[in-house]
């Protein structure tokens, strides 16, 4: 009893992390104890350096930020972006006009399918993978539409230690061949489909916690051992991580802002919402190769 309520409950709190200093330009408020927080009081297209410090803060340990009621250019996007790094350009898909650092998350009536329906973090194909995404929602359906995040620190601290022990120094191979191959991104003639391999529990570079480091949506198989125990400790894994303990849901509204950490956190996107439109633009943050 004690090994699977371990397994399926996850750090309680961020307590568990440590005690943490009050913030003193933003108001953070806790989605779920485990993942996820709203953060009000900052104004992301004017945003000082003491507030980037502390959304900097909140986004190491919650892995996602909820931002409301932001309005923001292009330009402003691509700017507050810039305040946590260079910006990744997309390896695969079309950019938005001029503006090559901003890709488009668009669904609607003619869509053949939408960004991002599979559990994956951000590209993790490339061998620098993102640090983090921030995606600006500009159109939202009446209902549906949500996205959903799942915490890669809090996943790994509920294994039991002996798949850890197992886990410890195996890597897996990211291939972004069969995702990036699809027509919708197929638009660019200079499409790359990258492929890395990257530890399979990786540790962030900021807060020091051990995080699992394979998706559904990238992730092919483990290297060094058999296709079939590679195949079955994968969808081990999967189903693991896809717990709701380790989750949140966002319910998006018009001018909603959020800001994932791709190292500690995944997502999928909700396609429920057709034929209704969904609309926004996401800025990547670059990010340096898993250790």
């Amino acid at each position: 009893m004690g090994e699977t309520k371990k397994r399926r409950g996850g750090p309680k709190s961020v307590a568990d992390w440590g005690e943490t200093a009050p913030y003193l330009r933003i108001t953070v408020d806790k989605a779920t104890p485990t993942v996820g927080a709203y953060v009000s009081g900052a104004d992301l297209a004017d945003a000082d350096d003491e507030t980037v410090a502390e959304i900097r803060r909140a986004l190491n340990e919650n892995c996602v930020l909820f931002f409301r009621d932001q309005h923001m250019t292009p330009d402003q996007h691509i700017g507050f972006g810039r305040r946590f790094g260079e910006l990744d350009i997309h390896p695969a898909a079309p950019a938005s006009g001029e503006h090559r650092e901003i890709l488009v998350i668009h669904a609607d009536e003619n869509s053949e399918r939408a960004n991002g329906e599979e559990w994956h973090s951000d590209v993790s194909c490339q061998p620098e993978p993102p640090m983090g995404s921030i995606l600006y929602m500009h159109d939202v359906p009446p209902a549906g539409g949500d996205t959903m995040f799942a915490s890669m620190s809090a996943a790994y601290e509920a294994l039991s230690d002996r798949m850890k022990g197992y886990l410890q120094g195996m890597t897996a191979v990211h291939d972004g061949a069969h995702i990036y191959g699809a027509a919708d991104f197929s638009r660019r003639n200079d499409a790359a489909f990258p492929r890395s391999e990257h530890p399979i529990v990786r540790t962030h570079p900021e807060s020091g916690r051990k995080c699992l480091f394979v998706n559904r949506g990238f992730t092919t198989r483990i290297v060094g051992v058999p296709r079939d125990e590679s195949d079955a400790i994968l969808e081990f894994l999967y189903r693991h991580m896809e717990h709701p303990n380790f989750q949140v849901r966002f319910t998006w509204q018009k001018n909603s802002v959020a800001f994932w950490d791709n190292r500690s956190a995944q997502h999928r996107a909700i396609w429920d919402y057709w034929p209704h439109r969904r609309k926004g633009h996401r800025v990547t943050v670059s990010g340096d190769r898993p250790f």
